[in-house]
């Protein structure tokens, strides 16, 4: 038998039990193999890459090429029936037999715990996921044999770890003759896997999407193969693929980091093979504390690896062709999860994963601590790949920022990666700049900018004209993107990068500091132009700086190029500068214009070849002239432009007309842009100054008609201009003019004019106040007529001069203006016959001639006068001028008077003669010189009134009685003669208020004619209001104060005596037919006004509360009278005035008051109620009270019951009769509001006035009794309603008292009767009612202190508050603290249940009690009764739960029960009690009573608790732990100073005679090397070296050790033990050992502690485990074959510097 398959049959026989003895641990093992099972089937486990996983974490040999392959057959090899059969080929050095006995386990692998060896496995499961695809897997490697079953063995009843010797099938023959080669070839181990049928396609799936990129990551599988055995290959559907990958090591070792390339090349053979190179970046981090994971522990690094594809990645598709795929993973843990994060780089880490391998997990903190450190490891590749190579152009850089995560990722984890990455990116040079040069320069993002495209074109045409183009950043600071990396398709990049465009003031900066446009081809010039056409709205050109660069060229005056900006040729305002495209047949003859003007108008013309260049660019013509205002010519604009500049200029102003003159002859302008340039072009006048605006243009005066008539220019101030003979110079430009052609121009398109053509001004002449000649008054005439004729209005100064003017002859040799000149016939003649007093001005036919009536119309226009009734209006206003300089004397007048007389009696019109003199003040009256209209012929008619009113009478005394004779013409000039009809007189000069004061009758009568006859100003209606004037019953009052009486309703002005009525004694019955003219005064006279101040008066006497009784009987006594007359405003005052006055003292309103009758009685004792004061006076006019609110009757007052309801302070003095009475009130207000009452009432009510049998009480503390509460209770044994006094009516009102609170309903009482009972000192009675409620179910209000009845035996007791009692004492503790109720009722079944259940009494005694108990025995007694304590603890055990625990902490226990050995209980300070939780300081210190109290389990108490369970040591100790007490370990203090110092008793000894010192420091190395001790080699060295460097000694005297104990009282107990080792600085010292049992064992744990101590003493935490490890050092005597095999089993082992270190410590051995 071969040494393997014996091993096989021992761990068959060992491990198992089959064909040996039982094994100890086959439950265990039966317990961890379902464990497996059940994880390996609710998992998600990819097996295939668990078995790639296990290939890479295999070992192989030095030389090999690490291959694994895989081969599915559709033979059955294994004659298991399997339709199909996986075969997996490792050339790794072999399975041990280590690795066989692990794989015959469970959570045995020999990788646990070597993550940082390289071992890439981590989820327990491994090699065991196969049976996840097959029942039976073989295992054929280094002479192994063997297969697992998922089915349990039969010997031993377990499955999956069971091995099993394959005698037969599969053979390895069978094996060579699937892989296709002879024995000696096949690899050394080979895992055979016949599949289950329901498995066989997703492991055919599984092989063919093995990705290519699975290698990338493993740092030994240099090949992978996978392919499909079958007799016919067209039934393969596994697509074959063949792996392999090259490493070119080009590493660089900083940052902690290396980079290389891997070459991975896949296919299924090598024609269609497709290749990827990667650029790997592998860096190292440190783990950081807070991402420590349990299953990461030993892991004291990170390391992140970054694939950054240069091709695209490749991918193994299932139709069996490789392809690019987006959706590739993201994430690797070695072997790839199925994570797509769209990162353009592959992300690899030792990540934690799902079990099913798919993804990681990411909320992880292991994980997310690696990603933290991912944007770190991208930034610092990224940084190598761009710029750490000299060599490559900067071309070739762009293409590696693909790698830059711009695209957005599904996972928001990593989206927090990319932002990282982004921002750290930011802060780096990695952006290639522009130099124009082979030297590379890199920039910040942010220090970078773009150009537009466009804009590189017009640089390299610069650059091949030698421009100077090098220090481009020069132009605002910002660097420049490099050129190759500028690029349209670059943008995502550059926007992830934020690398934004230059701002647009940059171009001008460049073209201007470049001088790109001077001296430069005609060509670049183009480009740069037609780069602004395009760009120039889009990119926000218009609003830069380019527009104030040179940039617009054009020919100076001088003929030599010169440059404009475009902002000076956007300039529109007056002399801004333009520059114009013309034709070139133009361009000469502009030109000289241009010189002609000087370049005033600052119009230009771009060069000859400038503009055929452009204008075969209709986009650059378009932005030049919409953008630059540069646009062809436009000879009306030039033109115009021209016009502007000539601003004050004459030589210009003058040159330009003759260019208009020029431009209209050539045909360059027509007619009508000529019309329209004249209107507006500057002329000069004949003083040389130039006009610029006109109204209109004259001819110069010589050769003018105009200046023959009017000798001076009248239109200079209205804007006309006289040209002057300036205009006559012919020669201009080069350019000859004719002058009369010119003269006929200016008339025609400049508008020269004159007369009879020009239009007249607005303004007077001096001529027209001269005396014209006939000759120039005919040719004004016809002026005016030819005017007319054009109906041409003459303005108004004109026309006005001409009228005015003293130019017309008339009669008499004189000459006068028009408008007072007359021209009439034969009529003229009388009139002026019969004027005596005004002379009538005709004109002068005999001068004129009869040609003079040819122009009457035009005579009418300038004001001539042609009829009679003009020349009577003349004589009247001549006289009107004359009156008003000096007063016309008697004479004067009558001859006016006469004249009138004379015009009527020829009858001629005399209408216009007295309109002109009737409104003069030429007439003599009593108010002096007035005008006739208005003053008044004085008569004995006008007596009366003259004493009212002050009249203007016609002073007859002056005039005499001859002015009487002259009536009928005094009325037609408006002179009042008669009073009848003129009544408006007298009110129009009515006297001031003061002189119409206490009138006499006839006077007001004459007032009343007035109103009534004439319509009288509202003016004078209200001074005549403010006059006391009408005599009343209480003097002379002012109108308004008046009321003129009425028969119907004059009884209400007599209610009070404060109401003026007017005398109708003193003005007779007449005063009533004047009714509507007082009204109009002032005066009261209708009813309803009457009655609105009637009602203010009662207001006002109510508010004064004046109103007495027989003001209120005269009222209602009128009241009645005019039923039905008064107003509803007035009603409701009266209805809503406190004027009634009450018995409950004040004035109230009606509705408020109460008139007493009978039926009020009874109810009066218990209310206050508002009754009428004069009740009884008043009582005979009910109906009228009644209608105004007043309470007659007592169904209509029950509010006022209700709301004045007023109980006697002693309640005896109330009367059954009145509580009757009350209740049939409260009986009608249900039945009013459906049977409830409001809320205040029932406050009212809640007096105590219901007697009961337990006194007087308010309704809601009373109850009602009925036959169904006698099974429970007498009458007189609560608050029932006194039947005896009432009487059996009140019965009859259960409703109404229910109503009010009054309890009747048996299951209602029970509060009521509850709070009674606290009241009572009757045992029966009160267990009656505690009965009724425990019947009834009652509960007390939560907030209320319930009161408990604790009878004494003698049917007495007391009151108890419920606190101080509860329901049971279990054991027995507190019947000195609380009333035990369970004890006290113990007869009473049904009480115990009430209180319990009802009253809420406590049941138990809670945690507080307890404390409350044990701290009132600490401070009472020093020692405890055994019972007592353990009924307290165990009692406090039961019911303690985790948070009553803390609380009893923070109740503060103060004392603990402690022992002093001999059962003793003494009760001690919490802080002098400890723990015995070290047996050695437990046998030191017991007869201290120091250590807290455990029951003794031979001691029972004499009563126990209702818990039989007994008290649980464990559960003690936990409760003494979260109250505070300590360990005694903790709490000690330790001192070696009496240790043995006495060098003649220590013998040196060399260590190596007592034990192994090299195995000992190799032992202490390896425990201070685990990760979680994180001790760097040098830290560790140092601990150790001490130990090296100690001398040893022996001695036979003991090693002694004294510990101390602090107490609270400030006592310290020290006691003193034999200590077998000692360390000290420079010695080791160690007792000799005795030949005693149990004596080596004593000394190991010492030493070790010893050792322990001393080498960790900053690390105290660790000191126990370390002294476990040495003690079993010891006991081997630290052999090297010995602790290797310890430090393997406790997982252990040393680092390369720990072996120099050994190595230099013990150079001999």
């Amino acid at each position: 038998m071969t040494t393997q398959k014996k091993h096989i049959e021992e761990i068959r026989r060992k491990k198992f039990s089959i064909g040996g003895n039982q094994n100890p641990l086959t439950e265990d093992l039966h317990h961890a193999v379902k464990n497996l099972s059940d994880e390996l089937y609710t998992k998600d486990v990819h097996f295939l890459m668990e078995l790639i996983q296990n290939a890479e974490d295999n070992h192989y040999n030095e030389g090999v090429s690490p291959t694994l392959e895989f081969i599915i057959t559709s033979k059955d090899i294994t004659a298991t029936g399997a339709p199909a059969t996986l075969l997996i080929f490792n050339n790794e050095k072999g399975f041990s037999p280590q690795n066989i006995e692990s794989i015959c386990s469970v959570g045995r692998s020999t990788k646990k715990g070597n993550r940082s060896s390289g071992y890439i496995g981590e989820k327990g499961i491994g090699f065991k996921s196969v049976f996840l695809v097959t029942a039976q897997p073989y295992i054929f490697s280094n002479g192994y044999q063997i297969r697992f079953s998922e089915r349990p063995c039969p010997h031993c009843s377990l499955g999956y770890i069971v091995p099993e010797w394959v005698e037969e099938k599969p053979t390895l023959h069978d094996i060579e003759q699937i892989y296709g080669a002879g024995k000696d070839s096949l690899p050394t181990t080979v895992i055979v896997l016949p599949l289950k049928p329901d498995k066989i396609e997703p492991v055919k799936k599984q092989l063919s999407s093995i990705h290519p990129e699975v290698l990338l990551f493993l740092s030994k599988i240099r090949n992978l193969s996978v392919r499909e055995d079958n007799e016919n290959p067209k039934k393969n559907t596994v697509t074959a693929v063949s792996i392999s990958s090259e490493i070119n090591f080009v590493t660089r070792k900083n940052m902690n980091a290396e980079s290389y390339t891997i070459n991975l090349s896949a296919g299924e053979n090598r024609s269609d093979e497709k290749q990827c190179s990667y650029y790997m970046w592998k860096q190292r981090f440190p783990v950081k504390l807070e991402n420590v994971v349990e299953r990461r522990m030993d892991v004291e690094e990170c390391v992140v690896t970054l694939a950054f594809p240069f091709e695209e990645r490749l991918h193994i598709h299932k139709v069996k062709r490789l392809r690019t795929d987006k959706s590739s993973p993201g994430v690797y843990a070695f072997l790839p999860t199925d994570m797509v994060t769209n990162l353009p780089f592959i992300i690899q880490a030792d990540f934690v994963l799902s079990s099913s391998r798919e993804t990681i997990l990411l909320d992880d903190k292991w994980n997310q601590g690696i990603l933290e450190y991912v944007p770190s490891a991208f930034v610092d590749a990224f940084k190598t790949l761009v710029t750490g190579s000299d060599a490559a152009p900067v071309s070739n850089l762009p293409i590696m920022f693909k790698f830059l995560p711009i695209h957005h990722t599904p996972l928001e984890n990593f989206s927090r990666v990319c932002e990282k990455i982004k921002e750290k990116l930011l802060e780096e040079k990695i952006i290639p700049i522009e130099t124009f040069t082979d030297q590379k320069h890199f920039c910040k993002p942010s220090e970078v900018r773009r150009l537009l495209p466009k804009f590189w074109n017009i640089l390299t045409m610069a650059k091949e004209e030698e421009v100077y183009l090098l220090d481009l950043s020069s132009h605002d600071g910002r660097k420049i993107l490099n050129s190759s990396f500028d690029k349209r398709k670059y943008g995502a990049i550059l926007n992830f990068l934020g690398v934004k465009l230059v701002e647009v003031d940059w171009y001008a900066n460049c073209i201007q500091n470049c001088n790109l446009v001077d001296g430069v081809s005609d060509n670049l010039y183009l480009e740069i132009l037609m780069f602004f056409t395009k760009n120039w709205s889009i990119k926000k050109l218009n609003n830069s700086n380019i527009i104030n660069i040179p940039l617009i060229k054009y020919v100076s005056s001088d003929g030599t190029p010169s440059f404009f900006t475009i902002e000076e040729c956007r300039q529109k305002e007056a002399g801004a500068k333009r520059v114009i495209l013309a034709d070139s047949s133009q361009i000469s003859f502009l030109i000289n214009w241009n010189k002609t003007f000087g370049n005033a108008a600052n119009q230009f013309f771009m060069p000859e070849s400038t503009q055929q260049a452009i204008s075969k660019k209709k986009d650059l013509l378009d932005w030049l002239a919409d953008n630059v205002n540069v646009d062809r010519l436009n000879w009306y604009i030039f033109a115009n432009g021209l016009s502007s500049s000539i601003k004050s200029n004459r030589k210009l102003a003058i040159a330009f007309a003759h260019f208009l003159y020029h431009s209209l002859s050539a045909g360059y302008l027509s007619s009508q842009e000529v019309d329209d340039l004249c209107s507006s072009m500057p002329l000069v006048d004949k003083q040389g100054r130039v006009k610029k605006s006109r109204n209109g243009v004259l001819l110069p005066a010589n050769v003018s008609k105009w200046a023959d008539l009017m000798v001076s220019n009248p239109w200079i101030n209205e804007g006309y201009v006289e040209l002057g003979k300036a205009y006559l110079n012919t020669s201009y430009a080069g350019q000859t003019t004719d002058s009369e052609k010119f003269i006929e121009f200016l008339k025609t398109h400049v508008g020269a004019s004159d007369i009879p053509h020009l239009s007249p001004p607005n303004a007077g002449f001096s001529a027209a106040d001269t005396r014209l000649t006939k000759d120039n008054a005919f040719l004004l005439l016809d002026w005016i007529r030819d005017l007319k004729h054009k109906k041409v209005p003459l303005p108004e100064k004109f026309l006005e001069c001409i009228k005015e003017g003293n130019w017309l002859k008339v009669t008499g040799n004189e000459y006068m203006s028009p408008s007072k000149s007359f021209l009439i016939g034969s009529l003229g003649k009388i009139l002026q016959s019969g004027s005596v007093l005004v002379d009538i001005p005709f004109i002068d036919e005999s001068f004129y001639g009869d040609r003079i009536n040819e122009y009457k119309e035009e005579l009418k226009t300038i004001g001539v006068m042609f009829n009679c009734e003009e020349a009577c209006a003349f004589i009247g206003k001549e006289l009107m001028t004359r009156a008003a300089s000096i007063s016309l004397t008697r004479s004067h007048v009558l001859m006016m008077l006469n004249f009138i007389q004379y015009l009527w009696r020829n009858h001629l019109p005399l209408d216009d003669f007295v309109n002109k003199i009737k409104e003069g003040s030429w007439l003599k009256t009593s108010y002096g010189l007035r005008s006739p209209e208005g003053s008044v012929l004085n008569d004995s008619e006008w007596e009366v009134a003259s004493q009212i009113s002050d009249i203007p009478f016609i002073d007859h005394s002056y005039y005499g009685k001859e002015i009487f004779s002259y009536k009928e013409e005094l009325k037609l000039l408006g002179v009042i003669i008669n009073l009848h009809g003129n009544y408006q007189v007298v009110i129009q000069h009515l006297k001031s208020q003061s002189n119409l004061a206490s009138l006499t009758a006839e006077a007001v009568y004459l007032i009343m004619e007035c109103i009534k006859c004439s319509n009288v100003p509202i003016g004078v209606l209200n001074s005549i209001k403010g006059v006391s004037c009408l005599k009343t019953n209480m003097g002379f009052k002012i109108p308004s104060e008046c009321f003129l009486y009425d028969q119907v309703w004059g009884c209400i002005l007599y209610v009070f005596n404060d109401l003026p009525v007017i005398d109708h004694k003193f003005y007779g019955e007449k005063i009533f037919s004047y009714k509507d003219e007082l009204r109009k005064i002032g005066v009261v006279v209708d009813f309803e006004n009457a009655i609105k101040l009637f009602a203010f008066l009662f207001k006002k006497k109510a508010l004064e509360t004046s109103i007495a009784q027989e003001h209120v009987i005269s009222f209602l006594k009128c009241y009645r009278q005019l039923e039905g007359m008064f107003p509803s405003d007035f009603l409701t005052i009266i209805r809503t005035t406190k004027w009634l006055h009450t018995s409950v003292g004040g004035f109230r309103w009606p509705r408020n008051c109460i008139l007493n009758g009978p039926e009020w009685e009874s109810i009066s004792p218990i209310t206050r109620l508002p009754f009428i004061g004069y009740s009884d006076k008043c009582y005979g006019y009910m109906k009228e009270l009644k209608s105004i609110g007043v309470v007659t009757e007592l169904k209509d007052g029950l509010k006022f019951v209700s709301d004045c309801l007023n109980f006697p302070s002693d309640p005896s003095a109330i009367s059954p009769q009145s509580v009757f009475s009350l209740l049939e009130c409260i009986q009608l207000l249900m039945q009013e509001n459906d049977f409830g009452l409001e809320y205040a009432f029932r406050q009212r009510l809640s007096g105590n006035w219901l007697k009961t049998h337990a006194g007087y009480r308010p309704p809601a503390k009373c109850l009602l009794f009925d036959s169904k509460w006698s099974s429970y209770l007498n009458p007189t044994d609560g608050p029932f309603i006194d039947e005896d006094f009432y009487g059996p009516k009140i019965a009859s009102f259960q409703k109404e008292l229910n109503a009010i609170g009054v309890i009747s309903e048996v299951g209602k009482g029970c509060s009521l009767l509850a709070s009674h009972a606290e009241s009572l000192s009757d045992h029966d009675n009160i267990v009656k009612i505690y009965l009724y409620l425990y019947k009834h179910t009652w509960k007390p209000q939560e907030k209320t202190a319930s009161k408990i009845w604790i009878p004494d035996g003698n049917k007495g007791g007391k009151w108890v508050d419920s606190k101080e009692c509860i329901i049971q004492d279990p054991a027995k503790l507190f019947g000195s603290k609380f009333y035990v109720l369970e004890d006290i009722y113990d007869h009473d079944n049904s009480i115990v249940p009430f209180l319990d259940f009802i009253m809420k009494v406590k049941n138990k005694p809670s945690v507080e009690d307890y404390v409350d108990l044990w701290n009132d025995w600490g401070s009472s007694m020093k020692q405890l009764q055994y019972d007592d304590c353990y009924k307290f603890w165990t009692s406090i055990s039961k019911h303690l739960s985790a948070y009553e625990e803390k609380k009893l902490a923070a109740e503060s226990l103060m004392k603990l029960p402690a022992t002093s050995g001999n059962n003793e209980i003494f009760l001690v300070d919490k802080k002098d009690a400890f723990i015995p939780d070290n047996l050695h300081m437990k046998k030191l210190f017991e007869q201290e009573k120091v250590f807290v109290w455990y029951p003794q389990y031979n001691m029972t108490p004499s009563s126990k608790s209702d818990n039989n369970a007994p008290l649980s040591k464990s559960k003690l100790s936990d409760i003494y732990r979260n109250i505070g007490v300590r360990n005694i370990s903790e709490s000690l203090c330790k001192d070696e100073s009496s240790l043995v110092n006495d060098g003649d008793k220590l013998n040196c000894v060399d260590p190596n005679d007592i034990f192994n010192l090299k195995g000992l420091v190799r032992l202490i190395l390896g425990f201070l090397a685990l990760p979680k001790l994180k001790m760097e080699p040098k830290k560790r060295h140092e601990a150790v070296q001490s130990l090296t460097n100690l001398s040893f000694y022996e001695t036979m005297e003991p090693i002694n050790v004294s510990y101390s104990l602090s107490l609270s009282s400030g006592d310290i107990i020290t006691k003193k033990a034999n200590k077998r080792a000692r360390l000290e600085s420079r010695r080791f010292i160690i007792q000799k050992m005795n030949e005693v049992p149990g004596d080596e064992l004593k000394s190991a744990i010492s030493f070790s502690e010893a050792v322990s101590e001393g080498i960790l003493r900053e690390k105290p935490d660790h000191v126990a485990a370390l002294s476990e490890l040495i003690t079993l050092g010891f006991v081997v005597k630290f052999k090297k074959e010995e602790i290797d095999v310890l430090m393997e089993s406790k997982n252990l082992q040393i680092e390369h510097e720990d072996e120099e270190f050994l190595r230099s410590a013990f150079p001999s051995g």
